[in-house]
């Protein structure tokens, strides 16, 4: 098996890297020891589930009693990192280690070690307690999955070995919203956290290219920049360009280059973090403070706050910049009214201006007898609870991105995370509205703030944010 171990693009890891990763643990022979999960994203065909089968047979081999199960996006996926798995065993030199057949999901050794593939549900994942478990294609996953199959894992001793429980990802990327956006943000930087990234793109893992051939006119030089005259990967140089030819380039740029996903089925495909995530020091020099308000129960509750800044920078348009956020679900209306106020005070924010609210907001309620907006004016608060179409409100929040007059706080991790987030049904084009799996409740408590705001320069009319 030819497993690269140096990457050729930069910011890339070597193949070889996952496999030392996995299969050490804080061994004192290792110059790295480490506890970490590890998350492997990679090109299509880049070989992610052949070295998770590989990091699986040495994991079974060498830690006697070991027990891993293997979860994809669906038992086909599954069995697909499975299937290498047994056929790496059936090799004349692992005979006699095997602990009978293998069946269609399991497979045993003699020392005590076993695998087995689960189906990709949340029925299948609960209940299991394994030290290692490897999911494949996590792109594809259900959330409530991957949720269920966070708690799975367990140490323990494998012969003489000290096994650390670990989950690993591995996967393509081809979704901005999608499950493995949310796992790499932030580990690209080599931010502390659970996991360990490793990341190589097609060139990473492309044959050595003949030196005889030219680099004039090849479709890969951009990517490649002769970096394949040196490489020691198994992707033939042909089938590469052959892809290449066959995709566009925003596809090659994302599936095989390991670039950002298209943005195309965000609902804000403008937001730039770079542009609109600003550090900022707000002091009360007469800015204007408003704050957005989104309701629920077992849905959480949205505070948003945020001060309007006249900047001569911006041709005297007024700036947006939201510096904090609260979030919570599961307690009383009267215990985020609290906690709300226990925030603000910590930070030292004024009281809002207004708030603008959910205009559902005014319904009343069947144990207090009081609607939620009745409540909050009983408090003292200017609330608006002005009407307006979805469409419109998206319109307002994408013209400010655009423009450059909504700035974000980077202790605002959340309503970022949702901006970026927030997406049209891609399996269906013709379902204009958003979904409403989780992002949808900070961006409408933005949604509501930018309604309400009531300067001349924010009364506009859309009719469509296609």
């Amino acid at each position: 098996m030819t497993v690269p171990r140096m990457p050729l693009i930069h910011d890339s890891s070597a193949p070889f890297d996952y496999l030392t990763h996995a299969f050490f643990e804080d061994s004192a022979t290792h110059a790295t020891p480490h506890n970490k999960d590890a998350v492997v994203w990679a090109n299509r065909g880049g070989g992610k589930t052949m070295l998770g089968a590989a990091a699986t047979l040495l994991d079974l081999l060498f830690k006697p009693g070991i027990q891993i199960r293997i979860l994809g996006g669906s038992l086909e996926q599954s069995s697909k990192m499975f299937e290498h798995l047994v056929a790496l065993l059936d090799r004349p030199w692992f005979r006699g280690l095997l602990e009978g057949e293998p069946t269609q999901r399991s497979v045993a050794l003699v020392n005590g070690s076993r695998a087995q593939l689960l189906a990709g549900s949340q029925r299948s994942v609960r209940g299991v307690r394994v030290h290692k478990l490897r999911c494949d294609e996590v792109e594809e996953f259900e959330h409530g999955v991957w949720e269920a199959a966070q708690m799975v894992t367990r140490s323990g001793p494998c012969g003489d070995k000290h096994v650390r429980g670990a989950v690993e990802a591995l996967s393509t990327m081809h979704r901005p919203f999608g499950l493995m956006a949310k796992l790499t943000d932030g580990l690209q930087n080599d931010n502390p956290g659970a996991s360990k990234l490793f990341k190589w793109t097609a060139i990473d893992v492309i044959e050595q290219c003949p030196q005889a051939r030219s680099c004039d006119g090849c479709v890969l030089w951009e990517d490649c920049q002769g970096w394949a005259k040196s490489a020691i990967g198994f992707i033939p140089v042909d089938d590469l360009v052959r892809q290449w030819h066959r995709t566009s380039r925003r596809a090659w740029s994302v599936e095989m280059m390991c670039r950002q996903p298209q943005v195309s089925d965000c609902v804000y495909p403008e937001f730039d973090p770079a542009r609109h995530v600003l550090e900022d020091d707000p002091k009360n020099n007469g800015d204007v403070w408003i704050g957005g308000m989104d309701f629920g129960l077992r849905s959480p509750t949205v505070m948003l706050w945020a001060r309007i800044v006249h900047d001569e920078n911006y041709n005297k348009q007024p700036v947006l910049h939201v510096v904090d956020e609260y979030l919570q679900s599961g307690i009383t209306f009267d215990q985020h009214i609290a906690a709300i106020g226990q925030q603000a005070a910590l930070h030292g924010w004024p009281r809002t201006a207004w708030l603008g609210v959910d205009p559902a907001g005014n319904q009343r309620n069947s144990h207090t007898g009081i609607s939620d907006v009745q409540a909050l004016r009983r408090l003292g608060h200017t609330v608006k609870t002005r009407r307006s179409s979805l469409r419109d409100g998206i319109e307002r929040v994408r013209r400010r991105l655009d423009r450059n007059t909504l700035c974000i706080h980077p202790r605002c991790t959340r309503l970022i995370e949702a901006i970026r987030c927030y997406h049209f049904d891609v399996d269906n084009p013709q379902r204009q509205d958003p979904i409403k799996d989780g992002p949808d409740h900070l961006c409408d408590a933005l949604r509501y703030m930018l309604i309400n705001l009531e300067t001349g320069a924010e009364r506009i009319t859309a009719t469509s944010y296609l």
